[in-house]
């Protein structure tokens, strides 16, 4: 079974996600802040990461994504916001100087998680 890791300060977003990939056969972890996310890389070694950008830090989860890529850290990672609708700014384009491999405007509707989630770990599955 895969495991997911996702890293959201918040309860609901961290819940809705849970239930929607546990459905489809995935183990899920959490973590609600980046310390912690950071923790559970080292000890859960999940196959793919699901992250908010903002947690208690406006940049909590770009500062995670550029650790872990410096530490040669390569699991796949969806990062998520709420921060464009908010202030207009796009994103996707910035995915790739983020090193992240996709990036969703929250809420992300379930079946483009799911897909995106399926996409990034089929190379760990087989």
């Amino acid at each position: 079974m895969l495991k997911v890791l996702l890293v959201d300060d918040d309860p609901a977003m961290i819940e809705v996600s849970r239930i929607i990939l546990e459905k489809e056969g995935y183990e899920v972890i959490s973590a609600n802040d980046k310390d912690t996310g950071l923790r559970m890389v080292e000890e859960e070694h999940p196959d793919i990461m699901v992250l908010d950008v903002m947690m208690k830090e406006l940049d909590d989860g770009i500062v995670m994504v550029r650790d872990l890529r410096a530490r040669g850290d390569q699991t796949p990672i969806i990062m998520l916001t709420g921060l464009g609708k908010a202030t207009g700014m796009k994103f996707d384009e910035a995915s790739n100087q983020l090193q992240v491999d996709e990036y969703f405007e929250k809420p992300v509707e379930p079946h483009k998680l799911i897909s995106a989630v399926k996409k990034l770990t089929a190379k760990r599955e087989g």
